[in-house]
């Protein structure tokens, strides 16, 4: 197993934590099991994840 540097870990897990909010968000959408309020919490912390994500230089 090879070592990754901490920015590595970040940026992996800052867009897991992304595309995560996102499915769940599409997922209890469809079971009508998700308030407006709470959906669009969970899409403001994907994007800021995604946001962080791209912002790391490669």
């Amino acid at each position: 197993m090879e070592k990754k540097s901490i920015g590595e870990m970040v940026n992996l897990i800052c867009r897991a934590v992304a595309l995560a909010m996102g499915v769940a968000v599409v997922t209890l959408s469809c079971l009508s099991r998700l308030e407006l309020r709470s959906a669009v919490t969970m899409l403001g912390i994907g994007l800021s994840c995604a946001g962080i994500a791209l912002l790391e230089k490669k």
